[in-house]
């Protein structure tokens, strides 16, 4: 689990292709922050550290990851956003994020708003259900917060810290990027699905719409 604060964004130096398509990365962190077989989110995408080197890693990524996430784009220089996993006791300071991408955004516009940027974003059409203004969204591994939802777009915005600290002021319109719906609205979703289907109405009394 992880909650969609980045600690580092590292740069990819080497892409090798194959079955399994094997991925280093030079991040910013020690040696031995890593441990073998250890979950790291790599721009929002759950992997795991199979070998280190100094201060690069090296990460797998399945047919099925590179089918429904950016991975597959990734190339030298390429800047990810990184987060190691959450330890026990470790303060929650942005949502449950489970690394499990839901499906691909394509970035609609960006551009600042006053000392911030507003970021507007396509909204799949199978992740709508899940995406409600004021709930959480994580954007390539970054925990942002939903300020509108229409049929066919959602937005977001980013405070300069964010702006500054992740790869989200590398995107432009045209940019693909991992999409996370919050978990809560998942299981919310499945279990009212479940009785007859999800409308606003049931939302709105479950308390996920104002």
């Amino acid at each position: 689990m992880f909650t969609g604060l980045v600690q580092d964004v590292g740069t990819v130096e080497r892409v090798v292709a194959g079955p399994v398509t094997d991925v280093w990365i030079r991040s910013g962190f020690e040696p031995g922050d890593y441990k073998h077989g250890e979950s790291i989110s790599c721009d929002g995408v759950c992997l795991t550290v199979v070998e280190w080197k100094e201060r690069a890693f090296r990460v797998q990524a399945a047919p099925e990851t590179l089918s429904r996430t950016t991975l597959s784009t990734w190339s030298n220089g390429t800047k990810v956003n990184l987060e190691k996993a959450l330890k026990v006791g470790d303060r929650l300071g942005g949502h449950w994020v489970q690394g499990h991408v839901d499906g691909v955004g394509e970035v609609l516009s960006v551009g600042p708003d006053g000392g911030s940027w507003r970021l507007r974003v396509a909204l799949p059409s199978a992740l709508a259900p899940f995406f409600v203004e004021k709930g959480s969204v994580c954007i390539d591994g970054v925990s942002l917060t939903l300020t509108h939802v229409d049929a066919t777009s959602f937005g977001v915005m980013l405070i300069p810290e964010t702006w500054e600290k992740t790869s989200l002021s590398t995107k432009r319109p045209g940019s693909k990027v991992n999409l996370e719906a919050d978990i809560v609205g998942k299981f919310v979703a499945k279990m009212i699905g479940q009785r007859g289907g999800l409308t606003e109405e049931q939302l709105r009394l479950a308390g996920f719409v104002k």
